[in-house]
């Protein structure tokens, strides 16, 4: 797992980039402490766990964060710290994901048909109140 901190603020995760080639067994990716939470579970034939549902919690969400699962193709992530700059560019492959906790983000699609699934806190209230447009400076 490559964890992507701030230069700016040195102890604050920006983002972070999880490999299919890293999964084996269950491991919590993102740290528990953030909105968005998600982990990757290697499992076999047979295998099941207790049915379940989850309990109403009240939750103040200060800030959308993002995750992009690469199902085919590929995806060049451009990162950027809190003052804007750029401070990382993984590439990510199928099965790949990235996260964003903070600071901002772009993506260039490398591949022709490329498919990712975008998962994000919610409730989704509009573009005018989700997202601050950045200059790009990538190209």
């Amino acid at each position: 797992m490559e964890k992507i901190y701030s230069k700016v603020q040195t102890e604050t995760l920006l983002h972070l980039v999880y490999r299919l080639s890293e999964v084996n067994g269950r491991t919590n990716i993102a740290p528990e402490n953030e909105f968005l939470q998600l982990a990757s579970i290697k499992m076999f034939k047979g295998q099941t766990f207790h049915a379940h549902k989850h309990i109403i919690k009240e939750k103040l969400t200060n800030i959308a964060q993002e995750s992009w699962l690469v199902i085919q193709g590929s995806v060049k992530c451009i990162f950027y710290d809190l003052d804007d700059t750029i401070i990382a560019e993984p590439i990510l492959k199928p099965g790949d994901c990235s996260m964003t906790f903070r600071g901002g983000h772009n993506y260039l699609i490398l591949e022709d048909n490329t498919i990712v699934y975008e998962y994000k806190t919610g409730p989704y209230l509009g573009q005018e109140n989700d997202k601050v447009f950045l200059t790009d400076i990538s190209k």
